[in-house]
């Protein structure tokens, strides 16, 4: 549906190494239903279309019932009080700006099968609505709202779970940036067998019909448009000429690490899908179109509800839900995986509250402003009286856009500019499609790594294979019958990433509770600083001397070799005397920096961690005006499990930095209590 761009330029890593479970299952399986489609397509047709109807009357419910539960739970966590907790260890920090991640959410929500549908399901609403009689003025009310349902919120919902799950698990969880780490909660260290290749498997399978599927689409859209204007024949050759061009830019993007230009390409797509917009609005019926965009918002706030759970138990228009709401439910679910890990890496840092709210509202902004004016323009055409467009728009839907482009001026112009913005975005679609896949079916090293070359170019030649496969065997209709099927394991795996997404964050409600009902830090020798930062009760002196003391690096790694290691060690041999294994771990970590840690087993899958290690900070300029702004010194922040602390140690005695160690162990145990009694 939406194309993504990575954020930054990605490291490929020559030690990373496929699945063979996950890959060659996965391949296999691809494979054989491409070759199945291209040697009998209409014994594939055939199958597809039972499966289908099997589906569409036995899960239409489930598909439609669990798209409003993603929305609700998504919503609530955003308003509870796991809303606070990041996506990341407590210290970090956003790495993007707000503005520029805005303006990655927004440009998510442009698409090739966007400029598609925006015409083409308007005018079928209108024309032929599921209900009442189509041509009316409350048809043509709503049309656009039904498209806008379809492009809507809910399907962002799984999109928003997908990612929010991938960035908690990986970044603040520490576990694999894959789809089973989710599950991890529920299931524990099963993930790592075949259950969780099983996982990863139904991903894998619903991300590549998800995406075959955009890319069809894109396939007839353009070669409508290149008809048009270089008099290219429609047909299959014109398509798999397409195709190879997407394979072939991705190949040469996985070679030559042209990733970064590609990206500069999409971002100034993004500027010209909004001015082709914006010329659609000046130079169409503008004061009729803003009338319309501001009824749109009003009639889709009012009906949201009933459409959400829509089944037409009653009279059910079974062709319809299958075109129209199962397809677009199941191809969300099947690109939750593709957008979700796109989301996941420009979010790292930010809370489950910021991220809600970004990724629901910013690039709907984008959808209710492309469908209003498209959408809106196209229903106007129609009922001033073009039967012949409606016509087309329906029933031929790769020729609805550019057919109402020919209603405006400069034709020529706009509608190369509109070729070139559904090329670009179809060939970064595919190229960021092999990279996901590849992603998904490789071990990566750390959640910012990226598969190997030749595993990215075999998924950019496998796509396209099945999307020519699915062409050969019905066109659009096969790809989305396909979708509806190779969706529905995959949403299975979405509710049980719902579940094991929210068993985590109970968790973290419980270490929230076991903090207040701890020992009271005064009776521990503790006291509250400015900002809630736990400090230990010092004298003046000790405190003044603390305040303006600023060491380097060679003075901190004396401090953790004489003061942290010998405090950690001697709660270590306390602890062994009382039958808790523990260990106490000193060496550098991967920036090269030196660390101390107590790590204590108290038969539990998470233990007791306490880690002091340095961090860089910038020197304060008050006090020596010798000191330049650019000096730095060093602190030793604490770390546990949930990330750092936000308090420095340096200058602690030995027994004050055994304290702060029996503090924190003391608010641990009352955790594991709050937690035990919670899921009994």
């Amino acid at each position: 549906m939406a194309e993504t761009r990575q954020p930054e330029e990605q490291s490929t890593q020559p030690n990373t190494r496929i699945n063979p479970v996950v890959f060659f299952g996965s391949a296999v399986c691809i494979i054989a239903i491409a070759l199945w489609a291209i040697i009998s397509p209409e014994g594939a047709g055939a199958t597809i279309g039972v499966v289908v109807g099997w589906i569409s009357e036995g899960f239409g419910w489930f598909y439609i019932l669990i798209a409003t539960i993603f929305l609700a739970f998504v919503i609530f966590l955003a308003l509870s009080r796991y809303g606070k907790t990041k996506l990341g260890p407590e210290h970090s920090e956003p790495e993007f700006s707000t503005f520029s991640w805005a303006a990655m959410l927004f440009a998510a929500g442009i698409s090739t099968d966007l400029m598609f549908f925006s015409v083409a399901e308007p005018v079928t609403q209108y024309l032929a609505p599921p209900v009442g009689e189509g041509e009316t003025l409350d048809a043509a009310r709503e049309a656009t709202v039904w498209t806008l349902f379809h492009y809507g919120i809910t399907g962002w919902a799984m999109y928003t779970l997908m990612g929010m799950a991938l960035a908690y698990f990986a970044y603040r969880m520490n576990l694999p940036l894959s789809i089973r780490s989710a599950l991890y909660p529920i299931f524990g260290r099963r993930i790592y067998g075949p259950l969780g290749h099983g996982v990863d498997l139904a991903a894998v399978l619903g991300t590549i019909f998800g995406i075959a599927t955009s890319l069809g689409i894109g396939v007839v859209f353009l070669n409508f448009g290149l008809k048009l204007l270089f008099n290219i024949p429609e047909g299959l050759a014109a398509q798999i000429g397409l195709v190879v061009i997407a394979v072939l830019v991705a190949t040469v993007s996985a070679v030559s690490g042209v990733d970064r230009g590609i990206r500069r390409l999409s971002e100034l797509n993004v500027l010209l899908a909004i001015g082709l917009a914006g010329f659609i609005l000046v130079t169409g019926q503008t004061i009729f179109l803003l009338n319309a965009f501001v009824l749109n918002i009003g009639d889709f706030v009012t009906n949201f509800a009933g459409l959400t759970m829509q089944t037409f138990a009653f009279d059910r228009p079974t062709g319809w839900l299958n075109a129209w709401t199962l397809f677009f439910w199941a191809w969300w679910i099947a690109w939750a995986s593709f957008i979700g890990l796109f989301l996941a890496r420009i979010s790292r840092g930010r809370t489950i509250r910021q991220f809600v709210t970004g990724t629901l509202i910013i690039p709907f902004l984008y959808v209710l402003m492309w469908v209003s004016i498209f959408g809106n323009s196209a229903i106007e055409l129609v009922r001033s009286g073009n039967e012949q467009f409606g016509q087309a728009a329906m029933n031929q839907p790769e020729q609805g856009f550019y057919t109402l482009l020919q209603q405006y001026p400069a034709f020529p112009l706009i509608a190369s500019l509109a070729t070139f913005v559904g090329l670009l975005f179809y060939i970064t679609s595919a190229d960021s499609a092999a990279l996901v896949m590849a992603n998904l079916t490789s071990y990566l090293k750390t959640p910012r790594d990226d598969a190997s070359k030749s595993v990215r170019i075999f998924w950019a030649v496998t796509t396209g294979l099945l999307t020519l496969a699915m062409l050969i065997v019905g066109g659009i209709t096969a790809l989305q019958y396909a979708t509806i099927i190779m969706g529905l394991p995959f949403a299975f795996v979405m509710v049980l990433v719902m579940f094991g997404l929210y068993k985590a964050l109970r968790v973290e409600g419980f270490r929230e509770d076991s903090r207040r009902h701890s020992l009271p830090a005064q009776l521990s020798g503790r006291s509250t600083g400015p900002g809630g930062d736990r400090m230990v009760a010092l004298t003046w002196r000790q405190r003044l001397r603390r305040s303006m003391s600023f060491p380097d690096y060679e003075k901190a790694s004396e401090f953790l070799s004489e003061v942290a290691l010998p405090a950690l060690t001697e709660v270590r041999e306390e602890l062994r005397e009382h039958g808790i294994e523990a260990e106490v771990h000193d060496g550098t970590d991967d920036s090269g920096h030196s660390y101390v840690e107590l790590m204590a087993d108290l038969g539990e899958e998470a233990p007791f961690q306490y880690r002091v290690e340095p961090r860089e900070a910038r020197m304060p300029v008050y006090g020596d005006r010798s000191l330049r702004d650019s000096d730095v010194y060093y602190r030793l922040d604490v770390h546990l499990r949930e990330g750092g602390q936000g308090y420095d140690v340096m200058g602690y005695t030995h027994s004050q930095l055994i304290d702060d160690v029996l503090d924190q162990y003391e608010q641990h145990v009352e955790f594991m209590r709050l937690h035990a009694g919670a899921t009994r």
